[in-house]
C-alpha cells in the first residue's frame, strides 16, 4: 500500500512531464483500435448487405465467374428458363424467379459522364426482381416497365444528380443501350459504394446476355416452415431430374460466405497493414517512454536515495516506477481506446467522401478491441519502463548525498557497443547476401532479416554514435554560432544514452520513409527504361473490363493509324510432353504485330512462327522447367473452350520486366478453340501511328473513343506518367501512415527537451546569472533540438537507403534493374528534419526562457 501511494504521488507530482508519455500512447492505442473498429464496421457493413440481397437459395453455374469477378467475355455465364421451372417445382419453393446481373457494364449520363463508383466499386446491371425488394426501396418512380426505361440506385443518383426523365446510356460487350430513368431504388442497408442500375427482365437479357429465355441465377424461396438446408436439398434434386448437374446451388448463408470471402482479403490486407504501422507507432513510443522515466528516475536521485536510507528496499523502489508506469498505460490506454473510436468515425467519413459509402449505424465495437488496446497500451508502456524502473532499485543510499540529475550512465558501454556492433555487422552480412541472391523469394527472407538487425543493431549502438556524428553535425551547423552553439553541442553530449534513443525513435520513421522513397523510384525508373526498350508502339488503349466489340470497331476506324495489335487474355490449362499439367497458364493471344509492338526476342526459334496455325511460344523460365524445345507439341485446354495441340514455335526471353514469363498464340489460333460468345473482350490495344502521323492519330484516337469515357489512349509519355502517380499514390498514403510514427518520434524530442529543461533548472539559472540573455537561451535548446533531429535523419535515411538499395538487387531479377536515389526527396526529408527540431524545442525553449533567475538558483 506504501509504494502505491508513493507510486500515486510521484506520478500525480510530475503529470505534467508524463503528459507526452501519455500521448504516444494514446496515439498508438487509438491507431490499434480505431483499425478494428474501422475493420470490423465494414465486415458488419458487408454482412449486411450480403444477408439482404441473397434469396434462400441460389442456383447458378457452375462455371460462374468468383463473386463480384467481371467474366473476360463481357458476358455472365447463363443457364435456360428451364433451370427456374425445374428450382419452382421443388418440394417447400415457394417462389422461383430468374435474375440477370453482370459487373461488366458502364453507365454514362447525358453528358458522357461515368457513374460508375471511383473508389473500385462495381457497377452492376440487371433485372428488377422481388428479391431486391429485400434489400431496395423505391422512393421514386416505378421499376422499368419496357426497353426504355432504366432504374438506378439513390446513392448513384444523389452523388451525380440526376432524377426521373433523365437519359443514361449503358454500355455492355452486347452493345450500347440507351433508357431514361424511370425510377429511383433506395437501399435499405449500406450501401458500400456499387452503382446499380435495373431494367425489365427482357430488356436485361438482350443487353446484358445477348440472349433471350436466359439468366445468371435464379433466386428461390422458401414456404413458410421449410429451411434453406432442407430446400437446397430439395432443389438440387429438382434441377438435377431435369438435366441440369451443373450448377452451383448455394443456401442463404453459403451465398453471403462466398460474397463475404472476396471481399475479405482486400479488408485483411488493409486492416494488417494499418495494424502494421500501429506496432511502428508503439515501438517509436517505447523511446519516448524509456526516455521519460530514465530522466525521471536521474531527476529523483536524491528523492531516491532517501527512500532507501529510511528503509525502503530494492524490489520496493523498482515496483514504485513500474506501478507509476502502470498508471500511465492504464490512463493512455483509456483515452486511446475512445480517440480509436473517434479516429475510426473519421476514416468512415474519409471514405465515404471518396465514394466508400460506410454509416456510423453500423459502427462495430467488439468487447475485443478495448481489451486489446488496454492490453497492448500498460503491457509495452510497463515493458519500456522496465529498465528505467530496475536502474531505480540499484540506487545506493548514497546517492541521497549527491547533486539531482546526475546520470549515472553518462557513456555507453562497452558491452553496449560491441553487442550493437555485432548486430549491424551481422544484419549487413544479411543485406550483401540478399543482395547476392539467385531468387527473389531466397533473398527476401534475407532481406527481412538484415532489415530487422541492422535496426536493432542501429537503436542498441546508437549511444556510441551520438558521440561521433553529433560532433560532426555540430562542426557543420553549431560552430557558426559561436559559444550558444557550443553549449548545445555538450548538452547534446552529456548523455549520449538519451540522444540514441531519442534519434532513434525518428530514424525508424525516417528510415522506412527512405527505403519505401528508392524502391518507389527504382520501380518507377525501371518501368520507364523497360517501356523505352521494348515498347515500339506509339500508343497503348485499355481500360477497365475491356474494350468493347462497339468500342473496339470505332477504334480501328480511326484514321492515321498504321496498325493496331489487340491483347487478349485467353487463359489456358497446359499439359507439357513430361506429363505436368499447369493450370491457368497466362496464355495471351495477340496479332502478329503485338510482338514487333512489343519487341519480344525469342532465344529459340522465331517469335513471328508462333503466329501459324495452331502454334504458341512459352517463356524461357517455363521452357527450362519442363525441358521444352521448338517443335515440341503442347495439349492446350482453353479456358471457356475446347482442348487442341499446339505446336511450339518460339522460347521467348525472359530478360525484362515486362511480360515477363508470357505465353503467345494469335488471336485466330484461339478463336477455332473458344466460341465466339465466350472470347475474351480485348484488353489491351497497342497503335503505331503512320510515318509523320503521330500526332494527328493520337487526337483521332481519342476521337474515336469520346464516347467511352471508360477507356484511355496513352502515349509513352502518358503511360510513364500514369505509372509514376500510381506509385506516388501508394507512397503518399504510406507516408502518411507513417506520419504516425514520426509524430510520436517527434513528441519525444518535445519530451526530452522538456525534461532537460528541468533536469539543467539551477544550471540555467547559473548561466543567466552570468549574462546569458533569454534569446541566447532559447536560442541554444533549439541548436540541441536542431542537432538531435538531425542525428535521427542522418541514420534513419542512411539506413533506409541501404534498405532500398538491396530491395533493388531483388526488384532487378524480377526486371526492374534500374537503381534510383530520389535524391530531392532525401534531401527534403534531411532539411525537414531540422524544421521539426526547431519546432519540438518551441515550447522547452519557451519555458526555460521564462524561468526566474533566483528561483532557478535556488532549486534543489
Amino acid at each position: 500500500m506504501t509504494v502505491l501511494k508513493t507510486s500515486m504521488r510521484n506520478f500525480f507530482a510530475h503529470k505534467g512531464r508524463m503528459a507526452l508519455s501519455a500521448v504516444a500512447v494514446v496515439l498508438s492505442v487509438a491507431f490499434v483500435c480505431g483499425t478494428l473498429v474501422f475493420s470490423d464496421t465494414m465486415s458488419t457493413t458487408f454482412d449486411k448487405l450480403f444477408a439482404a440481397t441473397s434469396a434462400d437459395v441460389t442456383v447458378s453455374p457452375k462455371s460462374a465467374e468468383d463473386a463480384g469477378e467481371a467474366p473476360r467475355s463481357g458476358r455472365p455465364e447463363s443457364m435456360p428458363a428451364s433451370v427456374v421451372e425445374a428450382a419452382g417445382k421443388a418440394a417447400g419453393a415457394k417462389s422461383a424467379e430468374g435474375a440477370v446481373a453482370s459487373p461488366s457494364v458502364t453507365v454514362v449520363d447525358s453528358d458522357n459522364k461515368n457513374l460508375g463508383p471511383t473508389n473500385g466499386g462495381p457497377t452492376i446491371a440487371g433485372n428488377w426482381t422481388r428479391n431486391d425488394l429485400r434489400s431496395m426501396d423505391i422512393t421514386a418512380g416505378h421499376s422499368p416497365r419496357g426497353p426504355t426505361e432504366v432504374m438506378i440506385d439513390a446513392d448513384t443518383a444523389d452523388k451525380h444528380d440526376l432524377k426521373i426523365g433523365d437519359e443514361l446510356r449503358t454500355i455492355a460487350a452486347t452493345g450500347d443501350h440507351t433508357a431514361k430513368i424511370s425510377g429511383i431504388a433506395a437501399f435499405k442497408v449500406t450501401n458500400p459504394g456499387a452503382a446499380i442500375v435495373y431494367f425489365d427482365t427482357a430488356t436485361a437479357q438482350r443487353e446484358l446476355l445477348g440472349a433471350t429465355g436466359r439468366f445468371t441465377h435464379v433466386n428461390v424461396t422458401a414456404d413458410a416452415g421449410v429451411s434453406d438446408t432442407r430446400l437446397k436439398a430439395n432443389v438440387a434434386a429438382a434441377v438435377d431430374k431435369a438435366g441440369g448437374s451443373a450448377y452451383d446451388i448455394r443456401t442463404q448463408k453459403e451465398s453471403a460466405d462466398e460474397n463475404r470471402e472476396a471481399v475479405g482479403s482486400f479488408m485483411d490486407v488493409m486492416k494488417y497493414a494499418m495494424l502494421g504501422f500501429a506496432g511502428i507507432a508503439f515501438l517509436v513510443g517505447i523511446f519516448l517512454i524509456i526516455n521519460t522515466f530514465s530522466m525521471l528516475v536521474a531527476q529523483r536521485t536524491r528523492e531516491i536515495g532517501l527512500m532507501r536510507a529510511i528503509g525502503s528496499s530494492r524490489k520496493q523502489v523498482n515496483r514504485s516506477v513500474l506501478v507509476e508506469a502502470l498508471l500511465l498505460g492504464v490512463f493512455g490506454s483509456v483515452l486511446g481506446v475512445g480517440a480509436g473510436i473517434g479516429l475510426a468515425v473519421g476514416l468512415m467519413k474519409l471514405m465515404s467522401g471518396m465514394g466508400m459509402e460506410l454509416s456510423t449505424g453500423d459502427l462495430t465495437v467488439a468487447w475485443t478491441t478495448p481489451v486489446v488496446g488496454m492490453a497492448l497500451g500498460i503491457l509495452v508502456t510497463v515493458l519500456a519502463a522496465y529498465l528505467p524502473a530496475r536502474r531505480a532499485g540499484k540506487v545506493s543510499p548514497m546517492a541521497a548525498l549527491r547533486d539531482a540529475g546526475t546520470p549515472a550512465d553518462g557513456r555507453a558501454s562497452v558491452l553496449r557497443a560491441v553487442i550493437g556492433l555485432v548486430l549491424t555487422g551481422v544484419g549487413g552480412l544479411g543485406l550483401y547476401a540478399a543482395g547476392q541472391a539467385d531468387q527473389a523469394k531466397d533473398g527476401s527472407l534475407l532481406l527481412g532479416g538484415g532489415i530487422v538487425l541492422t535496426l536493432v543493431g542501429f537503436v542498441v549502438i546508437g549511444p556510441v554514435l551520438a558521440s561521433g556524428v553529433v560532433r560532426v553535425i555540430s562542426v557543420v551547423l553549431l560552430r557558426a554560432f559561436g559559444p550558444v552553439g557550443r553549449m548545445a553541442e555538450r548538452n547534446a553530449l552529456r548523455n549520449p544514452r538519451r540522444t540514441g534513443a531519442t534519434g532513434a525513435a525518428l530514424m525508424i520513421g525516417l528510415a522506412l520513409v527512405a527505403c519505401l522513397s528508392v524502391v518507389g523510384s527504382s520501380m518507377v525508373a525501371s518501368a520507364t527504361d523497360e517501356l523505352d526498350k521494348s515498347v515500339g508502339a506509339d500508343f497503348i488503349v485499355q481500360g477497365k473490363g475491356g474494350l468493347t466489340t462497339e468500342a473496339e470497331r470505332a477504334l480501328t476506324k480511326t484514321p492515321g493509324v498504321d496498325h493496331f495489335s489487340r491483347y487478349k487474355d485467353v487463359g489456358a490449362d497446359i499439359t507439357t510432353p513430361d506429363g505436368k499439367v499447369t493450370k491457368g497458364a497466362g496464355l495471351s493471344a495477340t496479332d502478329p504485330t503485338y510482338v514487333k509492338d512489343l519487341r519480344r526476342e525469342a532465344v529459340s526459334g522465331d517469335v513471328s512462327a508462333a503466329y501459324g496455325k495452331d502454334a504458341m511460344s512459352v517463356g524461357e523460365e517455363f521452357a527450362d522447367k519442363h525441358r521444352l524445345k521448338v517443335g515440341d507439341t503442347l495439349k492446350v485446354a482453353f479456358d471457356d473452350g475446347r482442348t487442341g495441340e499446339l505446336k511450339l514455335a518460339a522460347i521467348t526471353s525472359d530478360d525484362g520486366s515486362l511480360e515477363k514469363g508470357a505465353m503467345y498464340t494469335a488471336i485466330a489460333t484461339a478463336q477455332r478453340y473458344v466460341p465466339a460468345d465466350r472470347m475474351p473482350l480485348t484488353e489491351m490495344v497497342l497503335a503505331e501511328a503512320a510515318a509523320g502521323q503521330q500526332d494527328k492519330a493520337y487526337e483521332a484516337l481519342k476521337k474515336s473513343l469520346a464516347a467511352y469515357p471508360q477507356y484511355e489512349v496513352m502515349d509513352q509519355t502518358d503511360f510513364k506518367q500514369t505509372l509514376k502517380d500510381q506509385v506516388g499514390q501508394m507512397l503518399n498514403m504510406v507516408y502518411g501512415l507513417l506520419g504516425l510514427a514520426i509524430i510520436v518520434a517527434i513528441l519525444g524530442v518535445v519530451n526530452t527537451l522538456a525534461l532537460s529543461v528541468v533536469e539543467r533548472t539551477r544550471e540555467i539559472g547559473l548561466m543567466r546569472a552570468i549574462g546569458l540573455s533569454r534569446r541566447q537561451l532559447r536560442r541554444m535548446i533549439r541548436l540541441e533540438s536542431v542537432v538531435i533531429a538531425l542525428f535521427g535523419a542522418l541514420l534513419g535515411l542512411g539506413l533506409g537507403m541501404g534498405w532500398g538499395a538491396t530491395a533493388q538487387k531483388l526488384l532487378a531479377l524480377e526486371g526492374l534493374k534500374v537503381l534510383e536515389i530520389p535524391w530531392p526527396t532525401i534531401i527534403g526529408v534531411f532539411v525537414g528534419s531540422a524544421f521539426v527540431g526547431l519546432f519540438a524545442a518551441l515550447v522547452p525553449a519557451f519555458r526555460a526562457g521564462r524561468m526566474n533567475v533566483l528561483n532557478a538558483i535556488a532549486t534543489e
